[in-house]
C-alpha cells in the first residue's frame, strides 16, 4: 500500500531509489483508493471541486511531495508537478508551496520563481523559501528585492526572513538596506531574537562597521554561542585580531563553551596577530574537546601554524586531514609561499593537480606566484601566470600582477615590469607601484623610481612611506640634496615617517620595542645582551653596514642608529627571557634592513637558536647562520 511505502521512505535511505523511478504507478494507485473510514483531517480550503470530493487523494499528493522534499528527489517531484497540472491541482497553495520549496532546495531557483510568480496567495513561509534560495545561490540582489516586495504586499517578515535578508546585504556590502532592516527589526518583536541579532552583527562586520556590530552585540541580554561567534568573526575579519582573542576569553569567562566555529575564527585571529602561544592554547583546547577529527579545525590550524612560522607542524596537520579540500591546499601552498619555501610550494601545487585532481583557483595562484617571488624564480613566475590565464581561464587580479611585477623588479627587469603594468586590464593600485618602487630602490633606478612615486602620491598622497622610499633611493646614490628635498616636502605636507616597531610575545603578553627604546623594565639587561653578542660577532669578523642609515651624519652616529634597531631589542629580550634552544618569533611593521639581516644570521649561529622574523614583506627563518630567503628579499 502507498502509505506504508511513504512511511518507510522517511526512515530507510534505500527507499529513495523508489521515489526516483516513474511515479505514475503510485499516483494511479492513489486515485484508485477509496477511503473505507472517514478522514479526520479535512482538505485545505480550495475552489477546486476535485479537492473537495477527493480528500484522500489530496493528502496522498501532499505526502508524496513532502517525501520528495525530504529526499531531495527532483525527478519524482517534477513528475508529480506534471500530474498536478493535468489534474487541475497545480495552483493549490499548499501543494505549490511544497513544489517551490523542492525546486529552490535543489538549486532550480528560476523554476521556483516562475511557480512563485503564478501563485495568487503567498504566505511568509513561501517568501522565505525563495529569499533563502537567492541569498544562498544568488543573485543576492533578488533576495533584497523580494524582501521589499514582501513588505509591499503586506506580508510581515519573521525571525527567519531577517537573517536571510541580512545575509544577502552582507554579501552585497549593502549597508543602506542593512540599516533599514535593522530599523524595522527594532519596531518588531524580533528585535531580541538571537539569530536576527547575530545576522545584524555579521552584516555590520562584513560592511566594515565593527563598532556598530559591537553595539548590537552589547545590547543582547542573553548571548548564546551563535552571537559570540558572530562578534569574534567580526573582529577577525576586520583586522582587529587581538580583540577577537580577548572576546573569546570573555566568552569562556561568561560560561559559554566555544564551538568549532569559535575555534576556527579565533585561531584565524591568532594567525593574523602572530600570537602563536594563544594559537597553541586553542589547539590544545580543541583536542581536549574532542574536535581533533574535524577537518575544518585542522585547516585553520594549518593556516595558523604556517603564518606563525611553524611550517613543518602545519604540514603534519595537513597530512592528517581526512579530506583535503581546495581551501586546505591553498592554506599549505600559501604557507610555503610566504616563507620563501618555493620548491615545496610548487611541489605541493603539482601534487594537488596531478594526484588529488583538485583544480586551483585564484588564491592558489597567489600562493604559487608569491612563492616564485620570494624565491627569485622569474621564469617560473611567468610560466605559472600564463598557466593561470591560458589553461585555467582565471582572470588575473591585482594581487597576481603585484607578485609578477615584484619578482621582475627584484631581478632588475624594469622594461618587462613596466610593460606589464601598462598592459593591465585594470588600473594599477598602490601595491603595483610600490612593488616597482621597491625594485627601483634595490637597483638604484632613480628615473623609474620617480615615476612610481608620482603614481603613488596620486593614489596615496598621505602615505609617508612612499616619500621615504624615494628619499632612500636618492641617499643610496649619494644624492643627499635630492633626499633632503623629499624630506622637506614631507614636512611641508605634515607627513611623518612610520616609526619602526618590533614585538615579541612572552607568557601571554606582547612586548613592543621602538628604535633605541629604553622604556622596557629590563632595558639594561637587553642592552647588556646586545653588547655581549656584538663582541662575539666582532670576533667573528662582523663590521656594521651603515648603508641602511639614510641620514647625512657621521659613521659613529650611523653605527649607533643601526645597533639599536627594534628587531635586535626584541631578539635580545627573547634570548634573556626564554630557555636555551627556544624558538623566537619576532614581528616587525617594516622591512628588515640589510645590516640587521646579517646580524640576525650571526646571532642564530652564536646562540644556536631558530629565529623567525615576520616583517612587512615576508618571513625570514634564521638557522645556524643562514636565512630561508637566501638573502633575497
Amino acid at each position: 500500500m502507498l502509505p506504508s511505502i511513504l512511511s518507510k521512505s522517511r526512515n530507510a535511505p534505500s527507499n529513495r531509489r523508489r521515489l526516483r523511478r516513474p511515479i505514475s504507478s503510485f499516483l494511479c494507485r492513489a486515485t484508485a483508493l477509496a477511503p473505507t473510514t472517514p478522514i479526520a483531517v479535512s482538505p485545505p480550503p480550495s475552489s477546486n471541486s476535485h479537492l473537495a470530493s477527493s480528500p484522500h487523494s489530496y493528502h496522498h499528493y501532499t505526502s508524496i511531495l513532502q517525501s520528495c522534499v525530504a529526499a531531495g528527489s527532483l525527478r519524482a517531484g517534477r513528475q508529480l508537478h506534471g500530474r498536478l497540472l493535468v489534474s487541475g491541482l497545480g495552483s493549490d497553495t499548499v501543494l505549490a508551496t511544497k513544489l517551490v520549496n523542492l525546486y529552490a532546495a535543489r538549486g532550480h531557483v528560476g523554476q521556483a520563481r516562475r511557480l512563485f510568480d503564478e501563485m495568487p496567495k503567498r504566505n511568509v513561509f513561501l517568501w522565505n523559501v525563495l529569499i533563502r534560495a537567492y541569498a544562498r545561490e544568488g543573485p543576492r540582489e533578488a533576495a533584497v528585492q523580494l524582501y521589499h516586495g514582501m513588505v509591499e504586499h503586506g506580508v510581515e517578515p519573521d525571525n527567519f526572513t531577517y537573517p536571510l535578508v541580512l545575509k544577502a546585504c552582507a554579501a552585497l556590502l549593502d549597508l543602506k538596506t542593512g540599516r533599514e532592516v535593522h530599523e524595522r527589526v527594532l519596531a518588531t518583536r524580533w528585535g531580541e531574537d538571537v539569530f536576527v541579532r547575530a545576522g545584524l552583527v555579521d552584516m555590520y562586520a562584513k560592511c566594515g562597521c565593527v563598532d556598530d556590530a559591537r553595539a548590537v552585540f552589547d545590547g543582547i541580554a542573553v548571548r548564546d554561542a551563535v552571537v559570540w561567534n558572530s562578534m569574534i568573526a567580526a573582529y577577525g575579519q576586520n583586522g582587529r585580531p587581538m580583540e577577537a582573542l580577548s572576546l573569546c576569553r570573555d566568552m569562556a569567562t561568561n560560561g559559554v563553551w566555544p564551538t568549532i566555529a569559535t575555534l576556527v575564527s579565533t585561531i584565524s585571529a591568532a594567525a593574523d596577530a602572530a600570537a602563536l602561544p594563544r594559537g597553541r592554547e586553542l589547539h590544545g583546547f580543541g583536542w581536549r574537546r574532542g574536535f581533533w577529527q574535524q577537518d575544518k579545525l585542522k585547516t585553520s590550524l594549518v593556516d595558523m601554524y604556517a603564518k606563525s612560522g611553524w611550517v613543518q607542524v602545519a604540514r603534519v596537520l595537513f597530512e592528517q586531514l581526512m579530506k583535503r579540500e581546495l581551501v586546505s591546499w591553498n592554506a599549505m601552498i600559501c604557507g610555503y609561499g610566504m616563507h620563501g619555501h618555493a620548491d615545496e610550494a610548487l611541489e605541493l601545487f603539482n601534487k594537488m593537480r596531478a594526484e588529488a585532481q583538485v583544480s586551483p583557483d585564484n588564491i592558489t595562484f597567489v600562493g604559487v606566484l608569491s612563492a616564485c617571488n620570494h624565491g627569485g624564480m622569474v621564469k617560473e613566475a611567468k610560466y605559472f601566470f600564463g598557466l593561470m590565464v591560458d589553461v585555467y581561464s582565471i582572470k588575473p587580479t591585482v594581487q597576481h600582477f603585484t607578485c609578477l611585477v615584484d619578482v621582475l623588479g627584484h631581478a632588475g627587469r624594469f622594461e618587462e615590469a613596466y610593460d606589464l603594468i601598462k598592459g593591465m586590464s585594470m588600473e594599477p593600485d598602490s601595491g603595483i607601484w610600490g612593488a616597482l618602487l621597491n625594485g627601483c630602490k634595490i637597483h638604484k633606478n632613480i628615473e623609474l623610481g620617480e615615476l612610481a612615486l608620482q603614481k603613488l602620491i596620486e593614489l596615496e598622497p598621505e602615505d609617508a612611506g612612499n616619500y621615504v622610499l624615494l628619499s632612500n633611493i636618492y641617499a643610496q646614490s649619494g644624492k643627499w640634496e635630492s633626499a633632503a628635498k623629499v624630506r622637506k616636502l614631507m614636512t611641508n605636507r605634515g607627513l611623518k615617517k612610520i616609526i619602526a616597531c618590533s614585538w615579541i610575545e612572552f607568557k601571554g603578553k606582547t612586548h613592543g620595542f621602538l628604535v633605541g627604546d629604553a622604556s622596557h623594565p629590563r632595558s639594561d639587561e637587553i642592552y647588556e645582551e646586545l653588547e655581549r653578542l656584538e663582541g662575539l660577532m666582532s670576533d667573528a669578523g662582523y663590521v656594521p653596514d651603515t648603508m641602511p642609515v639614510f641620514h647625512n651624519v657621521g659613521d659613529d652616529e650611523k653605527r649607533n642608529m643601526v645597533r639599536s634597531h627594534s628587531e635586535r631589542l626584541a631578539i635580545a629580550f627573547g634570548l634573556i627571557s626564554t630557555p636555551p634552544g627556544t624558538k623566537l618569533l619576532v614581528t616587525k611593521n617594516l622591512r628588515v634592513c640589510e645590516d640587521c639581516h646579517v646580524v640576525i644570521k650571526l646571532i642564530s649561529q652564536i646562540v644556536q637558536r631558530e629565529i623567525i622574523i615576520r616583517d612587512v614583506n615576508r618571513y625570514h627563518h634564521f638557522v645556524n647562520g643562514e636565512c630561508s630567503c637566501k638573502d633575497y628579499w
